[in-house]
């Protein structure tokens, strides 16, 4: 029987390879925390908010003073944009969901255009910011500059050995953890009291509610503490050491299901978790200070997360969401508990060679949100775990063969 031929097979051509599997690429979440960056850096201190009485698109028509514009404006406008056109179109190269690859450049480009835009028209409400033309020519170079960066990665097939990376290293529900991870080195930028102890924010809302609601009928609201704050024993400072180290380390052993794999994940942040620290340490009290913080008490909490997460390396995926929902609330539970020492905020008040780290609180901002938007993941994974359970489809028990007569 003659068979027709067939044609060729063709390989798909670029910025195509992803479309079809219907998933979200991980990157939209990250594009959307550097949005809320940009967002606050350009509008900081948000007060006083007032019409300064010119005319709101004046600055678009201002002539651009070339000769006297400082060389660090230049760059920080530039760079500042350039991690945000770089996501936008990165993002869109990967979206399975995206119908426009092709176009990923012209419209990262034109989002950081109309972002850039927006933050200059808002500034004219506020009397701390002015408004520029330049800085919106420089903010979109710069989104145009990292968006041609994402897209000659994907003509170089850079984001086809990045598929498969993560297509064999982590499970394919892992979009969101993966922001997380990635969130984790940058929230422990800014110095905290207690090493890893992020989201220690109970006695400053305290104290700042106290403030907000003086001389007001709502400070009789206020609960009463019958005991204040107290600081941690020896014990509960490497407790508390654990805990931090442990919490993303388990949240890397959710979404990696290989042993070999998952101790390369937690060496490697368990390495970034004491560095950064350190660096953290020496931006506020100097190199020679930058290992203070590494006394007896931390130093025990290190080796015991070690030998920890060396025993979790083959529990299965639930069991480790498990663990990191408990971890999670006893780490929140016990460094809402201590107190801040008032040598700490004294020292951050000179903490003046890292602004850039700083960059206007942002950093802070992060280390008080991360636990609990971790715990939110956590929350919600679960949750979904447990429904699936519920509703997956039972098993009809096969009836019985008659027997033949």
């Amino acid at each position: 029987m003659h068979k027709t031929p067939q044609p060729p097979h063709l390989p798909a051509p670029p910025f195509a390879r992803h479309a079809g599997s219907g998933k979200r690429s991980a990157v939209w979440g990250l594009v959307v925390a550097y949005v809320a960056l940009v967002l606050y850096a350009s509008l900081y201190p948000f007060h006083p908010w007032q019409d300064k009485g010119l005319p709101w698109l004046a600055f678009v028509t201002l002539p651009i003073p070339a000769p006297y514009l400082p060389r660090f404006d230049v760059w920080i406008n530039v760079l500042g944009y350039i991690p945000l056109g770089f996501g936008i179109a990165l993002a869109i190269l990967r979206d399975a969901n995206a119908r426009l690859p092709r176009w990923a450049l012209p419209l990262a480009t034109l989002a950081c255009l109309l972002l850039s835009f927006g933050m200059e028209f808002l500034q004219n409400f506020l009397p701390a910011r002015v408004p520029s033309n330049t800085d919106w020519l420089l903010n979109t170079c710069g989104g145009a500059i990292g968006a041609a960066l994402a897209w000659l990665l994907g003509k170089m097939g850079a984001l086809d050995f990045w598929s498969a990376f993560r297509a064999n290293w982590f499970a394919p529900d892992a979009r969101h953890a993966l922001v997380l991870l990635l969130l984790w080195p940058v929230a422990l930028l800014y110095p905290i009291p207690l090493p890893w102890g992020l989201g220690q924010v109970q006695e400053r809302l305290e104290d700042q509610l106290g403030l907000w609601l003086a001389d007001t009928p709502f400070a009789n609201w206020l609960p009463l503490r019958d005991i204040e704050f107290q600081p941690l024993l020896p014990w509960q400072i490497t407790l508390a050491a654990v805990l931090g180290l442990c919490l993303p380390c388990l949240l890397a052993y959710s979404i990696i299901p290989a042993k070999r794999k998952r101790a390369l994940a937690a060496a490697a942040l368990l390495a970034q978790g004491v560095a950064i620290t350190a660096f953290s340490n020496a931006l506020r009290s100097g190199v020679l200070l930058s290992w203070q913080w590494l006394w007896q008490p931390v130093q025990l909490g290190l080796l015991i997360a070690c030998v920890a997460l060396a025993a979790c390396l083959w529990l299965p995926r639930w069991l480790c969401l498990w663990l990191a929902l408990a971890a999670s609330l006893a780490h929140l539970y016990l460094v809402n508990n201590a107190s801040v020492s008032p040598y700490f905020d004294w020292g951050m008040n000179d903490w003046l060679p890292a602004q850039l780290v700083r960059f206007y609180g942002i950093t802070q901002w992060l280390g008080w949100l991360w636990p609990y938007a971790l715990l939110l993941y956590l929350l919600h994974q679960i949750w979904r775990s447990v429904w699936r359970v519920r509703n997956a489809p039972q098993a009809r028990p096969k009836a019985p063969a008659k027997k033949r007569k």
